[in-house]
């Protein structure tokens, strides 16, 4: 017998052995990732980076039984919105600066009841070798009241074109009523200034914003407490076409798109109002790290001892935790409160964030969408803003690794009141191993596992036809009550690729509640409040935030659905200033507006 037969057949020993000892498993390794029985015995505790292997026909599973109810349909053609986000890809220049892409943000510019949508435009490259970087117009779109929009850009003098843009954040910055806003892009900001008769002034050089490094997302909040918003502004990494390398692609002909990592970081700015319509920068003051590459930040009461607390994602380096305490100067604490990496101390490519309750404890936890072959992560806050790694406890992981998420967004979308997760999703190089540039949108639903009271994110997959059941290149994600029905709609903003408008159709089978808050002693837009909405079947926290999602503003009012038996007892409201007010009456029929009382 040769010696080749010989090892074959302790090969095929070996083989028959383990399937006697194993048992014959045909399990499906995601199946038992979703099954709600595992969730005391995650996947991560064996898969040290917490992830399914890299199958490619693992993008396209999902749930049925989950969320069987919720319906969201493209309706953009319907609505008169017709835009692209452009990033110049077609010079073939490519750069980091291309990948980006562009966000959304929805407010209602003329305070006449409807939401109204503003897109940055993004830019592209001229002069003879295509490196002069130059912006191109934004848009926005002012809604009819029936979700039909026109594209007012030009006469609200909001075409500026000056600026490369990426994000676009919204924050009535000198507390006149009016909603204000600044656009982030390359190497500076604009900032327009509501004149309340539907026009807008380009003030940034008079308001004193003078970052001018390359940024991406921005956050309005109130961290010094004297009642004006202030402006934290992240800003990313250190490219230009003087510092421009060559990637190589999968040939030698083929160029990629660098990674950030080839890229020194740069400083984040943070500004305080003067109370007068002009900003100084704080960021020393402030006690800000150089040590960040910025592409989403949230600010939020987060240990909810009464200031504003910020949240920073930043790209392949550890996501900062600022603590406030109280004055408006923070201590970086996300490694000491666990949400700097992820469950086995790596550092992500993190992008889109948001917060949300999704145990429904009381207290804010922290949802990060993260780069391919990294968990998003989910950051359990355990009070006091200590933080505990859940994603592989609650089904997270079980994604795998094929996504590269960008904007994020909480929401109760099947009416049993606990939040849901919706992110979008696109690849950001020319050349990824997946071959996937255009992703799908994922939705996670929130199901409760009766037996072990624990809580689990199941995919819910859609039909292979509509809008969440194809792919794109998505970045920017807001959402908002465009058609004024009593639940949120949903704008996803893309990479070169037309911005979509999503309706929510779900049977609106429960109780919606929508609350607007407007502030006296406290900023206009009271960022940094807490609402309690005390029912039957609990109680159910909203923070009001700056910033969120990715380079994106949502409608700034507070989200609730219920189920239909709910009795609403009353909305409890914790103002910034440490102002506590009740409201007996709370309206399902109609949006709620509550002024702060001069106590």
């Amino acid at each position: 017998m040769s010696k080749q037969i010989i090892i074959l057949l302790c090969f095929l020993l070996s083989v028959v052995t383990l399937v006697i000892l194993n048992g014959c498993n045909e399990e499906d390794p995601f199946d038992k990732l979703t099954n709600l029985d595992n969730i005391e015995n995650p996947a991560g505790e064996n898969n040290p980076a917490g992830l399914l292997p890299d199958l490619s026909e693992t993008e396209n599973l999902g749930n049925t039984e989950v969320g069987q109810n919720i319906r969201l349909d493209e309706i953009t053609e319907d609505t008169g919105i017709e835009f692209t986000y452009r990033n110049g890809w077609e010079a073939g220049n490519n750069s980091i600066l291309e990948s980006l892409g562009g966000g959304v943000a929805v407010l209602d510019y003329d305070l006449n009841g409807t939401l109204d949508i503003f897109l940055p435009g993004g830019g592209k490259y001229e002069g003879e070798n295509k490196q002069k970087i130059t912006g191109l117009p934004g848009a926005l779109y002012s809604n009819n009241g029936a979700a039909f929009f026109e594209n007012v850009a030009v006469v609200s003098y909001t075409d500026n074109q000056t600026l490369y843009t990426h994000g676009c954040q919204v924050g009535d910055f000198d507390n006149d009523g009016f909603p204000d806003f600044v656009l982030t892009g390359w190497n500076g900001l604009l900032l327009f200034h509501n004149q309340g008769d539907g026009t807008f002034l380009e003030v940034n050089n008079f308001a004193g914003l003078d970052n001018t490094l390359w940024s991406s997302s921005g956050a309005w909040a109130d961290y010094n407490g004297d009642g004006f918003l202030d402006l934290y502004v992240c800003n990313y990494v250190n490219w230009s076409f003087d510092n421009h390398p060559y990637c190589d692609g999968p040939t030698p002909t083929q160029q990629e798109i660098c990674p950030p990592k080839e890229f020194d970081p740069l400083p984040d700015n943070i500004y305080y109002s003067n109370g007068d319509g002009t900003f100084h920068n704080a960021r020393e003051f402030a006690n800000l790290t150089d040590l960040g590459k910025g592409l989403g930040v949230m600010s939020a009461d987060y240990d909810l001892d009464g200031d504003v607390d910020i949240y920073v994602a930043n790209d392949t380096v550890a996501n900062f935790l600022y603590v406030n305490d109280g004055t408006g100067q923070f201590e970086e604490r996300g490694t000491l409160h666990s949400v700097a990496f992820d469950g086995v101390g790596n550092s992500n490519g993190s992008m889109g964030i948001d917060v949300g309750d999704y145990n429904l404890d009381g207290k804010p936890d922290i949802w990060v969408a993260n780069y391919e072959q990294e968990a998003f992560a989910l950051y359990r806050n355990d009070g006091q803003a200590m933080f505990t790694y859940v994603s592989d406890r609650t089904g997270v992981t079980s994604l795998g690794g094929l996504f590269v998420g960008f904007g994020s967004l909480y929401y109760d979308f099947d009416y049993d009141g606990d939040e849901d997760i919706l992110v979008t999703n696109g690849h950001v190089i020319n050349y990824p191993r997946s071959g996937r540039l255009r992703q799908l949108p994922v939705l996670l639903v929130n199901e409760k596992n009766e037996s072990n009271n624990y809580r689990k994110m199941v995919r819910k997959k859609f039909d292979d036809h509509g809008y969440m059941g194809t792919g794109h290149k998505g970045r920017g994600l807001a959402l908002g009550d465009l058609d004024d029905d009593g639940d949120a709609d949903f704008v996803f903003s893309n990479n070169v690729e037309p911005v979509a408008i999503v309706e929510n159709t779900t049977e609106q089978t429960g109780i919606n509640i929508r609350v607007k808050l407007i502030g006296r002693t406290v900023n206009r837009d009271a960022v940094g409040s807490i609402l309690t909405l005390k029912t039957s079947v609990g109680d159910f926290v909203r923070l009001t935030r700056g910033g969120a999602s990715y380079l994106s503003q949502s409608d700034p009012r507070m989200y609730w659905s219920l189920p239909a038996d709910t009795t609403i007892n009353s909305l409890v409201i914790r103002w910034p200033d440490g102002q506590t007010q009740e409201v007996i009456e709370v309206p399902t029929n109609r949006s709620l507006t509550v002024v702060q009382t001069n106590n």
